[in-house]
């Protein structure tokens, strides 16, 4: 099986497919921000959360609800900020995982990635890992900061020198 990849072009896939797996979890989960409310511990992410409150008709009165979910709808969602937040994360959870399927598809097709190729793919990782506090903030931080720093670089050695064809 002949791979388009130098073994730093191995790493760099490798490494992208970590850092886009370690972004998206964190952009699942609902442990962005940690407090308390209520006093019972609360959590939430950019589209989900756990144990909050809902007002109780019955007894005409707020209460927490302790479970996690997501936002009934997009508009659920508690700011504009916070909703843009949900969607350029996910751009860019979704942009790292294009980048990292495609850089492992070059482990197993030759000529797939081109030293041109690695380096635009670079410039998507840099572009797709912006993220903007709990453990799954930390955990896209992470994810974002790996993609951006040290996958950009590796990605600019991570294909073969193209083969002159004489036509």
């Amino acid at each position: 099986m002949a791979s388009s990849l130098t073994c730093t072009g191995l790493v760099w896939a490798l490494l992208s497919l970590l850092c886009a797996a370690a972004s998206c979890v964190g952009f699942f989960m609902p442990y962005w921000l940690l407090g308390t409310q209520m006093d019972k511990p609360v959590s939430f992410g950019t589209f989900r959360r756990c144990s909050y409150p809902v007002r109780d008709e019955e007894r005409q009165a707020t209460v927490m609800l302790e479970q996690c979910g997501r936002y009934a709808s997009f508009h659920g969602i508690p700011s504009l900020e916070w909703r843009i937040c949900t969607v350029v994360t996910g751009v860019g959870c979704g942009l790292l995982l294009l980048v990292a399927l495609t850089a492992l598809m070059g482990c197993c097709i030759s000529d797939l990635i081109s030293r041109t190729i690695g380096r635009v793919a670079g410039g998507i990782q840099f572009v797709g890992g912006s993220c903007q506090i709990g453990w799954a903030y930390y955990c896209t931080g992470a994810g974002a900061a790996g993609a951006m720093l040290l996958c950009t670089w590796l990605s600019c050695f991570a294909g073969k020198k193209q083969k002159q064809y004489p036509y």
